[in-house]
């Protein structure tokens, strides 16, 4: 304000000192006369505008909004209005941008602030209240959405205040950007409950709308889990945009919704898996062998804890008077369609799970337990008849093993029912092992030992024998050259006894052609003749072999023998003394009696 005093009298003593110079008669020096003239005035006019201008003139940072609020005006305010229009006193709905502004006596008359430019980074958005507009309408608690396309222009105060835009709590968001705001308009939220509405993959979004938008007809449906039974939930829907539950949920995905006018409730659509196990002592009975062969049985108790992630504990079943633990474990699935009626009846999977079909399936399965079961018949051998044909009996406590099959079909079949009630699709159910008390099966595993020890004796037997007749082998392979030898040696025996036999043979029928010979030759020159013959044959045999003993039988042989008549030995010794006297001398013998 100093500054506006001053530049003011300055601007005014220049123009008097440049339009009244003083008179000839005046005293004043020259130089008084320059200073009191023109030039003075000149330079007084300068300092003066100089001033004023200094208070004209705005300069607004690259990452700033400038935002003026007037001091002096001759119009007031609107009652109930805040942001000026049309240059009133107070917040101004104009904002500066970046750069310089020229706007005379601007910091005389206005209030200078600067704000920073409004940053939703990603992931989040801006809650939006606007501080001046029309009065909401009674029952509406949150003004409605701003269309996209009006968003660049509704964002401006002075066409959010001439177009009708209501005051309070906006439903309309700022998506992640920047914003130039008027701040004396619209408070800007940013924490960590706006952050973006994430639908995960496999799950699904059921809105609970507490806005309406204009123009749509919101006319409530009743929608039943399931139209194939009248006891199945059901929970009035609307149509999405307006108030209530929409009756289609969001799919996976990132929304940028309004926490305060809309609370979103995520459902799990994958298969899910819910056991019932543990919560329980199971008793067992061990069996054992001990050196002898004897079997023993010991008792033991183990404590079975119901898991951190189970569902529920164990079904305790009645059958044949026996209470027995028995788990079970079941697949579940929520249909995308029926997510809205599960949380508008429930108000999740979760409390589907604790409310409804838990009890359900606990109920079912201890009825279906100790009522009868359908089974197939059987031969003795144990396989099932053809064509198949069904018994129906009271359950025994062996079936929970023996016919698991058809108890879990049964109990399936009424359990689809109830989870078709509840929204909820049930894709199987599976039994777990039960803990069937161990007296009814300590005789059937005694048999079991005991046949498995009879196999175990037999195979120990024929490991024996095959271990016997291995170390023969390996014993039989160990001699096996002296078996050759020997084998060799039986076989030249053999061939050598077979060659005897043969040799004997031919020496026996040999023996026997020269007896024949032999009894010819006595027939016809007589016994003594022919054992002359017989003799002088081998004499001669025995000197071809051996010539060396002709020489010895001419000495002991005399050249000339003298005899009777020639005939007989003597005629037989003259011719081979004569033979071997010719051989001596090397010339022929002589003729007998010369």
């Amino acid at each position: 304000m100093l500054e506006v005093l001053i530049g003011v009298v300055a601007v005014i003593a220049g123009i008097i000192m440049i339009v009244r110079r003083p008179g000839p008669s005046t005293p004043v020096s020259r130089i008084g006369r320059l200073i009191y003239g023109p030039l003075g005035g000149i330079v007084a006019l300068g300092i003066g505008l100089f001033m004023l201008a200094s208070t004209s003139f705005i300069f607004v940072d690259a990452n700033q909004v400038g935002h003026l609020k007037r001091i002096y005006a001759f119009k007031e305010l609107p009652p109930g209005r805040i942001i000026a229009l049309n240059g009133e006193k107070g917040p101004q709905a104009e904002i500066l941008g970046p750069g310089f502004h020229f706007i005379p006596l601007v910091r005389v008359l206005y209030d200078f602030e600067e704000f920073d430019v409004v940053t939703i980074p990603e992931g989040y958005y801006g809650q939006l209240t606007t501080l001046d507009g029309k009065a909401m309408p009674s029952g509406m608690f949150m003004a409605p959405a701003i269309p996209d396309e009006d968003m660049g222009d509704m964002l401006k105060a002075d066409v959010f205040l001439t177009k009708g835009g209501l005051r309070g709590p906006q439903e309309t968001v700022l998506k992640p950007g920047q914003y130039r705001l008027n701040r004396y308009l619209f408070d800007v939220r940013l924490d960590q409950g706006t952050n973006a509405t994430i639908i995960p993959a496999g799950h699904v979004g059921v809105v609970k709308s507490n806005v309406s938008q204009p123009g749509i007809n919101c006319v409530e449906e009743e929608v039943s889990a399931s139209q194939a039974s009248r006891e199945a939930l059901s929970v009035p829907l609307v149509p999405r945009g307006c108030v209530g539950i929409w009756k289609d949920p969001l799919f996976p995905g990132a929304y940028y919704l309004n926490r305060q006018a809309y609370e979103v409730t995520l459902v799990d659509t994958r298969v899910q898996t819910w056991e019932y196990k543990g919560g329980y002592t199971k008793r067992i009975i061990d069996l054992s062998v001990d050196q002898e062969g004897d079997i023993k049985q010991t008792e033991r108790s183990v404590n079975e804890p119901m898991p951190d992630d189970a569902a529920d504990r164990a079904v305790f079943v009645k059958v044949e008077g026996w209470d027995i633990p028995l788990e079970l474990r079941a697949l579940v699935q929520v249909d995308p369609a029926n997510a809205p009626v599960v949380v508008g009846s429930v108000g999740g999977l979760e409390e589907i799970e604790n409310r409804i079909l838990t009890p359900a399936i606990r109920s079912i399965v201890r009825n279906v337990a100790g009522a009868s079961i359908r089974v197939p018949n059987k031969d003795a051998s144990g396989a099932v008849v053809s064509p198949i044909t069904y018994t129906v009996r009271p359950t025994r406590v062996l079936d929970l093993i023996e016919n698991r099959d058809a108890l879990e079909q049964t109990i399936e079949a009424q359990i689809k029912i109830e989870g078709n009630k509840a929204g909820v699709d049930i894709r199987e159910i599976r039994l777990g092992e039960p803990a069937i008390p161990p007296e009814l099966l300590v005789s059937r595993l005694r048999v079991q030992l005991a046949d498995q020890l009879s196999i175990a004796y037999e195979r120990e037997t024929d490991a024996q024998q095959k271990r016997i007749e291995t170390e023969q082998a390996r014993s039989t392979a160990d001699e096996q050259p002296r078996l050759v030898e020997a084998q060799i040696a039986v076989q030249v025996a053999t061939q050598r006894e077979q060659e005897r036999a043969a040799l004997g043979r031919a020496e026996r029928q040999y023996l026997e052609e020269l007896a024949r010979g032999q009894r010819a030759q006595v027939d016809v020159l007589g016994q003594d003749r022919v054992a002359l013959l017989q003799a002088l044959e081998k004499l001669l045999a025995s000197l071809e072999r051996k010539p060396e003993l002709v020489g010895l039988v001419g000495k002991l042989v005399p050249n000339t023998i003298v005899g009777g008549d020639g005939a007989g030995l003597a005629g037989a010794a003259a011719l081979l003394g004569a033979s071997i006297g010719g051989q001596n001398t090397g010339q022929p013998p002589k003729p007998a009696g010369q």
